[in-house]
């Protein structure tokens, strides 16, 4: 991969056919052209890069597998986002904050992903005037004060139009908060540019939501991205999603969140993966990401633990997934700690 090459020329030399995948990967499997037809596929050649062997954590991400068109359990918008949409591309789901969809490229399209349904296809139809419904919703709508930008993935807009997008928002009286949900640290880190951050920068309280799913993604090039952002006083957190074969071990998390940690990033959520229609097979059991909970508690920094939670089918909002130390409740608090030992804490004497 030439190191002069611009994020822009990085993403028109993405694998987009199987043709490509034969050629660089040496897939050999036709049923992966259905799967494409239904799902597109990108793989931008920083990401391609960071492959070592078939089956490996990056390939199970970003490489089609014909198990997606016979998914016969998920579905097609697991959260509710449509039903939920006041108005084209932006989801009102929660009292004080809103989802608003920007952009339908991704830099790689991961086969997990929520909007598998539309990102990357003529369903997702983002223009001026969507945008500009979003703005009037939000200038009516006082009460959210947040609003999580989001896609496709948002810095994969021009500088230009990022700008436009978060200037419009910031004229808005009521909204306090602007979030960006990005991949693009992990997946094409050298989109982070200073121009793009001297863009960000000017529209604080900004927070940025990254993505990152295994310690490979971990770059020199990733650490770079998010050293700018971070220097620009930019708040980075870090959505992960629990997928089998890729990080459904205590090993590999502790690895990854102590490793945001040092980049600067703080592993916010650990996502058991949503019910999305071509994604059952990199689902894992929710007892799965409790038990690995219970094995990070205590043994890693309490910054590097991110909150496992689980995004309720049919747009019910976050719910957390704890492991249960607690083994009984009265005069004292009786509870295992994170070796499993039996501890007791006397409550307050409700006597006066």
């Amino acid at each position: 991969m030439p190191a002069m090459k611009t994020w822009q020329n990085l993403l028109q030399d993405s694998i987009t056919t199987y043709d490509d995948l034969k050629k660089h990967l040496g897939c050999d499997n036709s049923a992966i052209c259905d799967v494409i037809a239904q799902y597109p596929l990108k793989i931008n050649p920083y990401f391609l890069n960071l492959i070592k062997k078939p089956g490996d954590p990056i390939w199970l991400q970003a490489v089609p597998d014909p198990a997606e068109i016979h998914d016969q359990i998920c579905h097609i918008d697991p959260l509710g986002e449509e039903q939920l949409s006041a108005v084209p591309n932006l989801v009102h789901k929660y009292p004080d904050r809103a989802l608003l969809l920007v952009e339908k490229q991704c830099a790689m399209y991961c086969r997990f992903c929520t909007r598998k349904r539309k990102v990357g296809t003529s369903k997702m139809h983002i223009s001026s005037d969507s945008l500009n419904a979003a703005y009037t919703y939000l200038q009516n709508t006082p009460e959210v004060r947040e609003v999580l930008i989001s896609g496709g993935d948002p810095l994969l807009l021009s500088d230009e139009a990022l700008g436009d997008i978060l200037s419009q928002l910031r004229k808005i009286p009521s909204v306090e908060i602007i979030r960006i949900g990005s991949r693009v640290p992990s997946t094409l880190p050298m989109r982070i540019t200073p121009k793009l951050v001297n863009i960000l920068k000017q529209h604080h309280p900004l927070y940025i939501n990254t993505h990152f799913n295994h310690p490979t993604e971990l770059t020199e090039e990733a650490a770079k991205a998010c050293a700018m952002l971070a220097d620009a006083g930019i708040p980075l957190g870090c959505q992960t999603v629990l997928l089998k074969g890729v990080n459904d071990s205590a090993e590999v998390l502790k690895k990854l969140f102590t490793g945001l940690l040092r980049l600067r990033v703080k592993p916010y959520y650990l996502f058991q993966a949503d019910l999305t229609k071509g994604t059952n097979h990199l689902r894992t059991n929710s007892s799965v990401g409790i038990e690995i909970m219970r094995q990070l508690y205590g043994h890693i920094s309490g910054m590097a633990i991110p909150t496992l939670a689980l995004d309720a089918p049919g747009g019910k909002g976050k719910i957390p997934l704890t492991p249960q130390y607690i083994i009984e409740q009265g005069a004292s608090l009786k509870f295992h700690n994170f070796r499993g030992e039996v501890c007791t804490y006397p409550e307050p004497c409700n006597h006066q």
